[in-house]
């Protein structure tokens, strides 16, 4: 690919992914706890009081909360996949290895904090290989249908051998994956240059900056966080400040009541120093015959309606995020139906990311399949395993009820105590005796 048809396409796309961008950063600043209170502004001079000199920015944890129960609940356990084939099926599991988990919840979390993430995947020595892509990374260009990228501009920041931070722009198509770069300080796309790819990476060809691969497609999967493609943090963002400004607000009153003001009146003392000299040693201070005293100002503080709101901003922070308060008030002697209903709003999130990611994996366990010439036909089976707090005797229980009116692959896909369907199926036409 030529300069000036890259600097084409990166100006006429690249805009559009600023949205994503913003979503991300702010969504990140929250989960790591930096929330607006930290950068509200400065109280003029003129504005201050003698009353109020408390600033107390205190972040709260509601979202990184939020965040990390959807991921743990979705993906503690990651989803099972069945081919249809006990091979590929076993190929496809040591593909993905033991990180699959941690790239789960990567997923998980980036989708939620830009409405969307990509699953990047290529060729190293003969293995197949992926990597989470934030949403912000990544610009696609669909075609006709919609539904498959034809064009991916990935573009990123990175420290190049001048020591000097570049931003580096990756153009994939359905056979080619070109290279170009410009320094952080260059004013708009004048200094794009090629970037050379070095041999770490199969497939360079004489160009030096194209990368060629197989795949028929850009590599990137998507994985949307909902059908909207928004991000989690827009249905609390309001809630969440409003809690801070609150709750702050109230550590201020308190810290401010602390420090008594006095009043003065008709005081026959020489300066403030020597009143407060006075009161010290002497217990006393000397006023003017029938003029004079001593007051205090006090800030009256609305204990009452502030816990109040509090509470509702609270409850709504949990309602509208979709999260399980984890007051353990709430879970005291629940069970069966009752406690699956305190799951219920986070079912109904967590239910929503699932239809878009079983597209997304559907289509990655096919590229396995495709990269190791294995039989991967018909639709691939998802079984997902939610974590949450249940009653394994009641499960277990319907179980055993239910022997004889469905499958025993069913039973053990849905046992409290059988995390891998598969093997235990293995386990049992074996004789082994160590499930019991």
């Amino acid at each position: 690919m030529d300069i000036n048809t890259a600097k084409k396409l990166i100006r006429k796309y690249a805009p559009g992914i600023s949205p994503v961008i913003l979503r991300e950063m702010t969504s990140r600043r929250y989960y790591e706890m930096q929330n607006d209170i930290l950068f509200k502004k400065e109280p003029d001079e003129r504005d201050r009081t003698p009353l109020r000199s408390a600033d107390n920015r205190v972040p709260s944890a509601y979202y990184p909360l939020l965040i990390d129960q959807k991921a743990a609940y979705m993906f503690t356990y990651p989803p099972l996949f069945d081919t249809g084939s006990a091979e590929t099926n076993e190929r496809v599991a040591r593909t993905l290895g033991e990180e699959f988990p941690r790239v789960c919840k990567q997923l998980c979390k980036q989708a939620s904090f830009a409405g969307i993430a990509w699953l990047h995947y290529w060729a190293d020595g003969g293995e197949f290989r992926v990597t989470v892509i934030p949403g912000s990374q990544v610009i696609p260009v669909y075609d006709e249908t919609g539904e498959q990228p034809e064009l991916v501009i990935r573009m990123y920041e990175r420290e190049l051998d001048d020591e000097k931070r570049h931003v580096i722009y990756e153009i994939w198509d359905n056979r080619t994956c070109a290279y170009f770069s410009r320094s952080v300080s260059d004013a708009g796309l004048a200094g794009l240059r090629p970037l050379p790819v070095y041999d770490v990476l199969e497939g360079v060809d004489a160009e030096r900056h194209v990368y060629r691969h197989d795949f028929g497609a850009p590599p990137f999967i998507p994985f949307a966080n909902n059908d909207r493609r928004s991000d989690d943090l827009a249905r609390v963002k309001g809630l969440i400040d409003t809690y801070d400004k609150i709750y702050n607000g109230f550590a201020d009153d308190l810290e401010d009541i602390q420090e008594v003001i006095m009043v003065l009146t008709g005081y026959s003392g020489t300066d403030l120093a020597g009143f407060l000299e006075n009161l010290k040693k002497y217990k006393t201070v000397k006023i003017d015959d029938g003029e004079g005293g001593v007051s205090t100002l006090n800030i009256d503080i609305p204990v009452e309606a502030r816990e109040k709101m509090l509470e509702l901003t609270e409850k709504a922070i949990f309602t509208q995020g979709q999260g399980v308060d984890p007051d353990p008030q709430k879970f005291g002697g629940v069970s069966g139906v009752a406690l699956q209903f305190l799951y219920s709003l986070l079912e109904l999130k967590a239910g929503d990311m699932q239809t878009e990611f079983s597209a997304g994996f559907s289509r990655l366990v096919r590229e396995i399949c495709r990269f190791y010439a294995l039989p991967c036909g018909g639709l691939i089976e998802q079984t997902w395993t939610r974590n949450c707090v249940r009653n394994d005797g009641e499960l277990a229980e319907i179980a055993v009820k239910s022997a004889g009116l469905v499958s025993r692959e069913t039973l053990l896909r849905n046992h409290p105590f059988v995390e891998n369907a598969e093997a235990e199926m293995k386990r049992l036409a074996c004789g082994d005796r160590n499930h019991l």
